[in-house]
């Protein structure tokens, strides 16, 4: 064989796993799950989150103002609540999610109780799992460790709803404890850094945590822990149709254990497509800065957004990252609360002509799609613009930025597991149609 065996493989299957793209227009597929119009296929029902972005008209999308709710309860009250009487409010949103009602305030105390009680890692978890098995990838590092919890659990595989619940509040409470750790394992490993292993605190919550447990010093300000408090809210939940929370509910529906279930559902967001979005928007931020001689210039920076849609600059794939979303079209009312809070934290960290740029990037994209494709086109930012910059204002390593998303969406992915295995006892089982030819089995000594 002349050419490299790896080589003549990948080429073998390369050659054989390629089916043309008219043959998914031929028989109707609706790939990723989206019809013709954009919208996305129904295939479940749902009373925990409700993405709402547009309407249709006679089978025609129309453009709005969008809208996200919780329970039924619209996330900008959720969050006017909560920052009004200057609390905490990822919690509370995570009872919401998971019980279906907001707490009183004893069932809230009751909650964070219970929360606390189940933050610590299990003896000897920490340095055989996380510090002896350090990862490169703190979503890979959680990935695996949510599996191993399972050997952990008495009873598994019980499917009861007492046991889901119990189940539920563990991870929701072990996830900051693990990533913290993760990160700083991952950090003094193969970053050649200090390894600084900090015990949760109680009665402060889990952004406090996250910033307590991830920081050398334990230093944090009110506002920093405002703003990752919330993050965690916004990104907590987001409809049954978005890509982790629907594997959660493929998986959930073959009757598997909680912890493989979550497992996959941490798998899904790790891909960069998903959770990984805003590690590309600073990506693109970054070389902004370093390629356009003035960012500040509204011309220059507008120049180099049209070389972004030209497919002419960065990675070349016409995109401009954090701006645009599969369901909302005027707005997404996440990237609306965190830009208001982003500026509050740019001012006190003395960064708002940074803020000025994503604030620039945002309205000139706006503008140069109302001009390509006409009055009737609408693009708005995504939250994935404005939460790298939250982030790095925080300075939360790029390594956590992701497993913070996990961290948040954890909520939503066992409140769906919850509701699945109430609801539906159905196994989620799709069709796909064969396109191959039939063929001849040839003996060994006849093939070519």
């Amino acid at each position: 064989m002349k050419k490299d065996f790896f080589e003549y493989l990948t080429d073998l299957a390369t050659k054989n796993n390629h089916i043309p793209a008219i043959d998914f227009d031929r028989y109707n597929i609706k790939r990723g799950l989206r019809n013709a119009n954009g919208t996305g296929v129904l295939v479940g029902l749902t009373e925990i989150g409700n993405v709402d972005g547009y309407d249709i008209v006679e089978k025609t999308k129309i453009a709005k103002e969008g809208r996200l709710f919780y329970r039924g309860i619209d996330i900008f009250d959720l969050v006017d609540g909560f920052q009004t009487e200057h609390r905490r409010g990822f919690e509370e949103t995570s009872f919401l999610l998971l019980f279906g009602k907001l707490p009183t305030t004893e069932e809230l105390a009751a909650f964070n109780t219970l929360l606390d009680e189940r933050r610590n890692l299990p003896e000897g978890f920490t340095d055989s799992m996380i510090l002896g098995i350090p990862s490169r990838n703190v979503m890979n590092k959680l990935q695996r460790s949510t599996l191993v919890l399972y050997s952990y659990d008495d009873n598994p595989d019980d499917l009861s709803m007492r046991n889901l619940m119990e189940q539920s509040i563990n991870l929701i409470a072990k996830f900051p404890t693990i990533i913290a750790y993760g990160y700083q394992a991952k950090a003094r490993a193969f970053d050649g850094k200090s390894l600084y292993i900090h015990l949760p605190k109680p009665n402060v919550g889990t952004a406090e945590n996250i910033l307590h447990m991830s920081r050398p010093d334990n230093q944090y300000t009110v506002l920093e822990a405002e703003t990752l408090d919330l993050l965690l809210v916004i990104m907590a939940e987001h409809g049954g149709g978005n890509n982790s929370t629907f594997a959660t509910h493929v998986v959930a529906s073959t009757g598997t254990d909680t912890y493989s279930a979550v497992a996959t559902a941490v798998g899904s967001l790790k891909g960069p497509k998903h959770g990984g979005a805003n590690l590309k928007v600073c990506q693109m931020m970054q070389t902004i800065k370093d390629e356009v001689d003035d960012w500040h210039d509204a011309a220059q920076l507008r120049l180099y957004l049209e070389r972004l849609l030209n497919k002419d600059a960065f990675d070349k794939k016409g995109l401009i990252y954090g701006m645009g979303h599969a369901v909302y079209t005027k707005s997404d009312p996440r990237s609306v609360l965190l830009q208001r809070k982003a500026r509050e934290l740019a001012l006190e960290k003395n960064r708002m002509k940074e803020f000025e740029l994503y604030a620039n990037i945002e309205s000139i994209t706006r503008a140069l799609f109302y001009e390509r494709k006409g009055p009737h086109a609408h693009i708005a930012s995504n939250v994935d613009l404005y939460s790298g910059f939250v982030l790095e204002m925080l300075d939360i390593p790029e390594d956590l930025y992701t497993p913070i998303f996990a961290t948040s969406r954890i909520s939503g992915w066992c409140a769906h597991r919850m509701e699945q295995l109430v609801s539906d006892d159905k196994i989620i089982r799709p069709a796909y149609k064969t396109v191959n030819e039939l063929h001849h089995y040839h003996p060994l000594k006849e093939r070519k």
